[in-house]
């Protein structure tokens, strides 16, 4: 290679990142000011480094057919932060491949995209709307709740949205107990450091995390607690614990003032809705009091399986899930009430029973009665995978149905469920930190004739917790509109 060529790979790169700083303060005043969250194929670029923003350009890569750069992106940018949008989650790198298509004028190419959004930023409701937060409560603060923190958290900059308020959480027997729970919520040994700052307030039994000032309740139980006393007022409840998992266990939440309504990061037992968002999320009504977001792993596979039933139908299948350890199980053998669970999670592979398959009914009835499933735990402490073995109603090919697949992962209504990835090279680690429910493997797809073998990765805590979140803000009543409304 000529020295030449060598400085003008280097120059392009030097450009890109020029660039993609450019970008940083554009997508924090979208963000900040109007409430606009912009992502480029699904992937997050708010509050994300220059590095960050560069490698969801190149993403997309694998799932269209050419390259997207940062030079396609900014022109778009820079004309939204004029338009005076309302509050929207904006694709930019959808806009930017789908004005590549089109070509034209960019300025009435984005108008016609964006019409019902145009101009229609108002300062005085947009401060307004900044004050009218909803109400979170994490009861519970262990590997989902401290998740659903760091969301929260993250999600709360742009005003109008979820903002926790309290977590409720058992007096440890430590000191130090508040400075134990800020430095678990401050360090994560699988998703890294916490992305801002952590304080402590020690008199007042809160921590202050990004400007976010969070109640820390000691109690044991659900009915304990008067939230008013803190300014708590109609919170949505987030019950992490999975100790109370029926109607009245849970609505013993329902006791305490400032509390309106619960919702449970477990399977509900009974009666309770267990909702998957995206597929049946639909069925939550105002009259709801008590929820379940159902499993991380009925999460993983319900979109994937309506999107196959949907296009091919799903005779019978069985789904056997390979699973990261959990807290439940021991790290070396001592005993344990449930069958297996009792042997070092490190050191073997575990296998134990799910319920997820049969919990898909509760989301999905059309598939009742037609899936089986087990588990395996694998010495792996977070990254999952759900291995679907079906019976189609018609005969396909491996190619068509990652199309399909790639398709819904991309456009349609499911696309923040299902994410698609086509690398020879991809394992576990890799999908650390997804928001997706469940991200489809194209190279390890099987087919033959009317059967097929579907490989599904999931971030068993982020990828749930993002789907708790999405439950949460329908709750409350905080949505807003997605573009492009589509491809075409």
């Amino acid at each position: 290679m000529t020295q030449e060529k060598l400085d003008a790979c280097f120059d392009d790169w030097k450009a890109r990142e020029t660039t993609a700083e450019a970008m940083i303060p554009l997508i924090g005043r979208l963000y900040r000011k109007y409430n606009v969250i912009p992502s480029i194929y699904g992937r997050a670029v708010i509050n994300q480094s220059v590095i960050g923003i560069l490698k969801a350009h190149r993403f997309v890569r694998q799932v269209e057919d050419r390259e997207l750069s940062v030079h396609d992106t900014m022109p778009i940018l820079e004309k939204m932060d004029t338009m005076n949008l309302a509050p929207a989650s904006i694709d930019v790198g959808k806009l930017a491949i789908k004005f590549s298509r089109k070509g034209g004028d960019l300025d009435s190419f984005l108008r016609a995209e964006l019409e019902s959004i145009a101009g229609q930023y108002n300062e005085a409701e947009a401060a307004e709307r900044g004050k009218q937060t909803k109400d979170v409560v994490l009861f519970g603060f262990g590997r989902i709740g401290r998740l659903l923190a760091r969301i929260l958290i993250e999600k709360a900059g742009g005003g109008g949205n979820l903002r926790l308020r309290a977590i409720v959480v058992r007096k440890g027997k430590a000191s130090n107990d508040l400075e134990k729970r800020a430095s678990l919520l401050r360090r994560d040994s699988v998703h890294g450091s916490f992305k801002g700052t952590i304080t402590v307030d020690e008199e007042n039994c809160a921590l202050v995390a990004n400007g976010n000032y969070i109640q820390v309740i000691y109690a044991d139980t659900p009915d304990a607690v008067d939230y008013t006393k803190y300014g708590i007022q109609n919170a949505i409840v987030v019950d992490n614990t999975g100790v109370w998992r029926d109607q009245d266990g849970l609505s013993r939440h329902l006791k305490c003032p400032g509390a309106a309504r619960v919702l449970l990061t477990a399977p509900g037992k009974g009666d309770i809705k267990n909702v998957v968002f995206g597929i049946n999320n639909g069925d939550i009504t105002d009259s709801d009091t008590v929820l379940s977001a159902a499993s991380c792993t009925t999460n993983a596979i319900t979109p994937v399986l309506k999107a196959l039933n949907d296009k091919f139908g799903v005779k019978n299948g069985h789904v056997e899930t390979v699973h990261a350890y959990t807290n439940d199980q021991n790290l070396i053998d001592n005993y344990h009430k449930g069958s297996r669970r009792g042997r070092s999670a490190p050191l073997n592979m575990v296998l134990t029973e799910t319920g997820a398959a049969k919990a898909v009914a509760k989301a999905l009835p059309e598939l009742a009665g037609k899936l089986s499933g087990n588990a395996i735990r694998v010495p792996t402490p977070n990254v999952s995978m759900a291995i679907l073995n079906l019976n189609l109603g018609k005969e396909t090919t491996a190619e068509e149905l990652n199309d399909y697949l790639r398709y819904m992962a991309l456009h349609s209504e499911l696309k923040k469920q299902i994410d698609f990835v086509s690398s020879p090279e991809v394992v576990s680690s890799d999908f650390v930190g997804s928001r997706h429910a469940g991200i489809v493997d194209a190279q390890a797809t099987i087919v033959n004739g009317d059967r097929a073998v579907v490989y599904v990765w999931y971030d068993n805590e982020a990828g749930y917790s993002a789907q708790v979140v999405r439950i949460v803000n329908q709750m409350a009543g905080v949505t807003h509109p997605s573009f492009p409304l589509s491809m075409d």
